[in-house]
């Protein structure tokens, strides 16, 4: 109120400092700008953890603010308001507002506010000509009600934009970067795995065709032993975050790792805002005596301590790759001033092994589409019993791998699918016909794709229609837009159509 009663500063957005982009960062905000003058009020970015995801928030709402216009930032948590208000003051942002009831920073002339979907939902929107979304893929109806009837443009931020829907809302999508690329950016480090005692599931309960919380809690319950156990086996130096099926799961295993003499505490939605902000005080420290924190969820989404060395899965997943992926993403920053050189992940669950193709595919080449994202988190994902700790990589060793290792990028190629004669210009083949090198099927697919189907979507369906023929996603090729269309050959069209019948099937 005091603040409201001294005159008015004028702010000076001019005088904001931003750390210089990387290349993928600047990329992606040229992608966002072409995408408006293509007519896309809507828009979301994928971005994995660590890629900046709210620098480019801000650098988009910065440029915005430049030329006078209004924005802002929706937090998909109150706690995550103050966190956010704190980046946008290292950015020189200070003159911002906060929408919150009795907040210290509220000051609605601001051009830039700073809000919560909860606190939207009750206190409706004011205006804005910029909308930066986090963590999009919470499709909460306070904020995706009102971008599809607004006139602001809209960016959505997230690292998994799996959820069902999506694709109704936000017209494009821009793939900023990889987690393939931050890996090898330095900017992630790499994930190792270790195989150790696992929930069985077999026979448990199911809602929807994922396993129920009750069910997950109660087989959860029989490890919680051999979590301690093998943690302090393969972990005890590290710092880490444990993942449990319910709360009581957690509180459990909280009380098994203090009896244990190791100090670990839970972090869920029934710890308070006091509790919380105790908690990561002491957590972030670099010789923090607080050695372990367990969720259920809270942990999985906004929570950014760079010395995690360690992710604990406990919580048994078999259609939700998008939760596993925000989970395990929690111990991948890089953290070179604390010496961190990989995570350990403590695959409890067996959800890495669950996952493995599906999650190398996305590591890999993130999205093509958001329908895609939304049919990945739709698929069940059926334990091979045969095979309880998954394949191991022929050139390194690591488990579990899929077609393509996360870890040495070794690829399996289909003997089933791809055939090719000898020599420097290898030759694709659809069953018995040959049709081309790498850049004739890329050329044939993208030309036959623009023919059939939504513009917006051909892209995508032609990166998966010559991986379908070739094995693996296009890459060092022309990009969609600059690949000329030529003739189609039979085969081709008839892999189209085969590929077509099958995702029906599967659907």
């Amino acid at each position: 109120m005091q603040a409201q009663l001294l005159e008015r500063e004028e702010a000076n957005y001019a005088s904001s400092s931003f750390p210089p982009p990387r290349d993928f960062q600047e990329v992606a905000h040229g992608k966002l700008r072409q995408g408006v003058k293509d007519g896309h009020r809507v828009q979301a970015v994928m971005a994995p953890t660590g890629a900046g995801k709210t620098y480019l928030g801000m650098r988009i709402i910065h440029e915005a603010l430049l030329r006078g216009h209004s924005a802002m930032f929706v937090c998909d948590r109150t706690t995550l308001i103050n966190q956010t208000s704190a980046v946008a003051d290292t950015y020189g942002l200070t003159a911002h507002g906060i929408l919150q009831a009795n907040h210290w920073r509220v000051d609605r002339e601001s051009k830039f506010q700073i809000a919560s979907c909860q606190t939207l939902a009750r206190r409706g929107w004011p205006d804005a000509d910029i909308i930066v979304i986090d963590e999009c893929h919470t499709l909460y109806a306070a904020w995706t009600e009102h971008v599809q009837t607004c006139r602001a443009k809209v960016i959505g931020l997230s690292a998994t934009p799996f959820s069902a829907g999506m694709g109704k809302i936000f017209t494009n999508l821009v793939n900023a970067a990889t987690m393939d690329d931050l890996t090898k950016a330095g900017v992630l480090v790499p994930m190792r795995v270790m195989s150790c005692t696992k929930v069985d599931m077999r026979g448990a309960a199911t809602v929807g065709g994922e396993w129920s919380d009750r069910a997950a809690e109660e087989r959860g319950m029989e490890i919680i032993g051999d979590v301690v156990t093998e943690w302090a086996k393969y972990a005890s130096d590290r710092k880490t975050i444990v993942f449990g099926a319910t709360i009581d799961h957690c509180e459990a295993m909280c009380r098994q790792f203090n009896e244990a003499g190791i100090m670990a505490a839970t972090f869920t939605s029934d710890t308070t805002q006091e509790q919380r902000a105790v908690l990561l005080k002491e957590y972030s420290k670099p010789d923090s005596a607080l050695r372990v924190l367990i969720s259920v969820e809270a942990l999985a989404k906004g929570f950014d301590v760079k010395d995690v060395g360690c992710v604990c899965d406990c919580r048994p997943l078999r259609k939700s790759l998008s939760t596993a992926i925000q989970m395990w993403g929690r111990g991948l920053r890089s953290s070179p001033e604390t010496g961190k050189t990989d995570c350990l992940l403590l695959d409890f669950s067996g959800n890495i092994i669950r996952f493995a193709e599906d999650y190398a595919d996305v590591f890999y080449n993130g999205l093509d589409s958001l329908d895609m994202g939304e049919k990945l988190d739709k698929a069940i994902r059926k334990d091979d019993e045969d095979k309880p700790e998954g394949k191991a990589c022929p050139a390194c060793n690591y488990k579990p791998v899929g077609k393509r290792c996360v870890a040495c990028g070794w690829e399996h190629v289909s003997q089933s699918l791809i055939g090719h004669e000898a020599g420097e210009m290898r030759e694709f083949m659809v069953g018995k016909a040959t049709v081309g090198d790498k850049l004739a099927v890329w050329e044939q697919c993208c030309t036959h794709e623009r023919g059939y189907g939504k513009p917006e979507t051909a892209k995508g369906r032609a990166a998966h229609l010559y991986r379908s023929i070739t094995g693996v996603f296009p890459r060092n090729l022309p990009d969609f837009d600059q690949t000329p269309n030529v003739p189609v050959s039979r085969a081709v069209r008839n892999k189209a159509q085969a590929n077509k019948i099958a995702w029906r099937r599967a659907a």
